[in-house]
């Protein structure tokens, strides 16, 4: 699989009933608060915050759209994900899952039990590092250290049976899409459907499933008990803390010099003019400030660090091309941008004709509501460059959510 580009498509499974985990009149165990937030709030964000996530898919009970709405309130990124309703059976909800994301670009896919929250990114990563190395099947597993005895029906011990190659698996489960689509699809045609996990039905169809080593925190959550366990991890013994919405703000700023030409490009938006802005793609101060301002809310580094002046297939590029790309990187990170402000430094030309044209056109770009984008122009009262027409300068801020933090 060397030099292959690959996408990583994410299910989350989430459609049981749990019904081990007591408290019926409490719902779902994936929907049961720890450390403040429902179970599956926790879970999602593990994912969404991590770099290589793809697209995620999150099969639920068509019972659970009010809980699942409600667990997800101000989780950032969480109006990319696809919900798809399960079946009757843990195997069914994978396969729905999995015929979800069927449309997308994706090349792999994680299988990830949501009541397992504390999954972590090296984790990810490590099973990440086996698709690098061309593996087609990956299972997270811990070696099992506890010595395993074989009872009978009359109660007693018949047997002590030898650790020795045994692992507990764990989730997520990952595979090359359409292998083990396909091999879902075969169970499903046979009407098999007993198996107790993917990669047993990975393992009946004959595809190649590698161990790596899972994580000892990546617990399923099981019985209630396994939950309030959870809930103190998570409290650390302390009353239940506040959680405060992660608003980020980030600024950016640009400068670029005025020659001589017929117009300048500002928001996107093209003024004619006796002159023009010289510079990196079209030189559109704005956007280019804007940008900057997006990635410096997930310490994505600055315009430069992704498109650097020294390469020429940006010579003469829209600018809007950076703009989308910082954008596409925040809701990476789980980030869900909520106003981009931009003021423009400027003698010439006047920008108040063409302000809403240029609002509307960030709206469009960034995929977000009208009201929530601004642009503004002043002057720099005839001082210094700005002031003597030499350039025209912008400074912009982008507020962006990435979900909640403790308090």
């Amino acid at each position: 699989m060397d030099g292959e580009i690959f996408k990583i498509a994410i299910v989350i499974v989430a459609a049981g009933r749990g019904e081990r985990a007591g408290a019926p009149g409490d719902g779902p165990k994936q929907y049961r608060r720890i450390g403040g937030l429902p179970v599956i709030h926790h879970t999602l964000q593990k994912f969404l915050t991590w770099p290589k996530s793809g697209p995620i898919v999150v099969v639920i009970h068509p019972e659970d759209e009010a809980l699942y709405a409600a667990s997800t309130d101000g989780l950032g990124g969480a109006e990319n994900i696809i919900v798809t309703f399960g079946g009757d059976t843990r195997q069914r909800s994978v396969y729905e899952g999995l015929r979800a994301i069927a449309a997308t670009e994706a090349t792999h896919v994680m299988i990830h039990d949501a009541a397992r929250p504390f999954v972590d990114h090296a984790l990810l990563d490590r099973i990440a590092e086996g698709f690098a190395a061309g593996n087609d099947g990956i299972l997270p597993a811990m070696a099992v250290t506890d010595t395993l005895k074989r009872g009978g029906s009359d109660g007693l011990v018949h047997e002590t049976v030898s650790r020795a190659g045994l692992y507990a698996a764990q989730t997520p489960q990952s595979f090359r899409l359409s292998e083990i689509r396909t091999a879902h699809e075969k169970a499903a045609a046979l009407r098999h459907d007993d198996f107790t996990d993917d990669a047993s039905i990975a393992e009946w169809a004959g595809l190649a499933v590698t161990i790596v080593e899972g994580s000892v925190d990546n617990i399923k959550l099981t019985l209630k008990r396994d939950i309030d366990m959870a809930d103190e991890k998570l409290t650390q013994g302390n009353p239940a803390p506040h959680y405060l919405p992660d608003v980020r703000t980030g600024n950016g700023y640009d400068v670029h010099q005025l020659v001589s030409g017929d117009g300048v490009t500002l928001c996107g938006i093209f003024i004619p003019h006796d002159q023009k802005l010289s510079g990196h793609s079209d030189a559109d101060v704005a956007l280019h400030a804007l940008t900057d301002a997006l990635l410096a809310t997930c310490g994505a580094g600055d315009i430069g660090d992704h498109f650097p002046p020294s390469d020429m297939q940006w010579k003469g590029a829209a600018s809007r091309i950076f703009l989308e790309h910082a954008a596409k990187i925040v809701r990476e990170h789980g980030g869900t941008i909520m106003n981009a402000d931009v003021s423009l430094i400027a003698e010439a030309p006047k920008v108040g004709p063409h302000r809403q044209e240029m609002r509307e056109k960030l709206a469009e770009i960034l995929g977000i509501s009208l009201d929530r984008c601004s642009v503004k122009a002043t002057t720099n009262e005839k001082i210094g460059f700005v002031g003597r027409g030499e350039g025209i300068a912008a400074i912009a801020t982008a507020t962006v959510v990435f979900g909640s933090v403790k308090a």
